[in-house]
């Protein structure tokens, strides 16, 4: 029974919906963003992830591959691009790649995320080699490799249709895609942060055909920067349309803009309280997606923690000091790594409980 005492007036006809499980509107959505207050979100994010999930809370053991960091793409707001040659570039061959991989073998690691720069003369080759080679070292883990801008870029230098590109990688070990590279989907909003990059309907079309093939992936969203809360709606609400039909989206990822080194930083960092309210948002807005993830890398530990009140229920893995995007960006964690300990006392200390999953969220352990 919905206590209407707790809601002001306006969240009230709102939070029936959500608390009967049915679906919120745009409108909807944009109410709770312009005029819900943060304990009431916590409410109704928490009563959503508690029919999807209960009180699990969910990790993996997995590092990063990030093989380049040179871009044809010149983002505004991304820290992480180098020109080639630039000080701080890299470009990994693929025994270099292998090498990282190899640390890794008889280990329990169970997933490696490959996603990098979209580099200007890597021929297709390069990756074909890249995923067969990590599938032959790392039989037991699940690559998830590669997003929708790195694929189509990919499909246009190899001059097939992206369907091919994806067919043949899924041929050689590929099992997901990450949800990267889809910041805000709207068009005016790219051309202004990131417009060398595909539009936001490539973006969707190619998480379509990669689900039409029977593998998952995730989405993200870029929020903080130069959008606004219109933008933040539509970005969800096509993402939630899209799952309608595919139920492909295993989680989605809200990204936190950060400021340092990058074009856009005069604009400033979203406080706390907006990262957590958003998050909350986007778990009452996707109730057809089962799963929000509080990146721990981009929010920070601390955070994170108090994200999963706010109806987060996954908090990526451990990572294993192998992701530079963020701390180049100024996150806080600058050597990214958390042991499995480590992310089940957060998990448990807050209340809830931990429990390992593989990529596709097939529960291990819990803890």
């Amino acid at each position: 029974m919905l206590d209407h005492s707790y809601f002001s007036e306006q969240i009230i006809p709102i939070a029936d919906k959500v608390l009967k499980g049915e679906r919120v509107g745009q409108e909807d959505c944009l109410t709770l963003y312009r005029q819900a207050s943060l304990p009431e979100l916590g409410v109704l994010a928490n009563a959503v992830r508690e029919r999807w999930n209960g009180k699990k809370v969910f990790f993996n053991r997995n590092f990063h591959i990030e093989p380049t960091n040179i871009c044809v793409n010149k983002c505004k707001f991304c820290s992480y691009r180098r020109e080639e040659g630039q000080t701080g570039s890299w470009d990994l061959s693929l025994d270099e790649i292998f090498t990282i991989a190899q640390h890794y073998v008889n280990k329990d690691i169970t997933e490696v995320h490959v996603v990098g720069g979209v580099h200007p003369r890597h021929a297709f080759d390069y990756y074909e080699k890249m995923i067969g080679g990590l599938h032959e070292l790392l039989p037991q883990a699940h690559i998830k490799a590669f997003t929708a801008e790195e694929l189509w870029k990919m499909a246009e230098l190899r001059g097939t249709p992206v369907a091919d590109v994806l067919y043949r990688l899924q041929e050689l070990g590929l099992g997901s895609i990450p949800g990267g590279g889809a910041e805000i989907l709207d068009d005016s909003v790219r051309a202004v942060i990131c417009a060398q990059k595909i539009s936001s309907q490539i973006w969707l079309n190619v998480h379509e055909q990669v689900h039409s093939l029977g593998m998952p992936s995730n989405a993200t969203m870029l929020y903080g920067h130069v959008e606004t809360f219109e933008h933040r709606v539509k970005h969800l609400s096509q993402l939630r349309d899209l799952q309608d039909i595919t139920k492909g989206f295993n989680a989605f990822i809200p990204l936190k803009y950060r400021s340092a080194n990058n074009e856009l930083g005069a604009a400033g960092e979203l406080a706390v309280m907006e990262d957590l309210r958003n998050l909350a948002i986007c778990r009452i807005f996707l109730e057809n997606v089962p799963h929000i993830k509080a990146y721990w890398p981009m929010l920070g530990k601390s955070v994170s923690q108090l994200a999963l009140a706010f109806g987060a229920d996954d908090l990526d893995g451990t990572i294993d000091d192998s992701t530079k995007i963020y701390s180049m960006a100024g996150a806080h964690d600058k050597n990214p790594a958390m042991s499995v300990a480590e992310l089940a006392n957060i998990c448990r200390s807050a209340g809830f409980t931990p429990v390992e999953r593989d990529s596709l969220y097939r529960e291990i352990k819990q803890y």
